[in-house]
């Protein structure tokens, strides 16, 4: 709950954000790149599992790798998911 009561919140005028203090928001985009953050979680994913193949004996950093691997994918997915319910709150 807002301390504030809603006649004040009224009278507030709406900020915009400062082209001095951000840059991107002269040209018209501020925010984040959620595809290329997504696109390079996969990329990671590919490249720790990759790694898998080569000359190891011992299986100790195959299973870090795994791990590591199997993590990235299950953040991967919920972000996905989160993002697909966002539109509803």
């Amino acid at each position: 709950m807002s301390s504030v009561p809603s006649s004040e919140l009224e009278k507030r005028p709406v900020q915009t954000p400062d082209p001095q203090d951000e840059p991107s928001a002269e040209w018209g985009w501020h925010g984040t790149l959620p595809n290329g953050a997504r696109l390079g979680g996969i990329f990671v994913v590919l490249v720790l599992f990759g790694m898998l193949i080569g000359n190891q004996t011992g299986h100790v950093e195959d299973f870090y790798l795994i791990i590591s691997g199997v993590i990235m994918i299950v953040l991967l997915l919920l972000s996905g998911r989160r993002r697909r319910r966002a539109w509803r709150r």
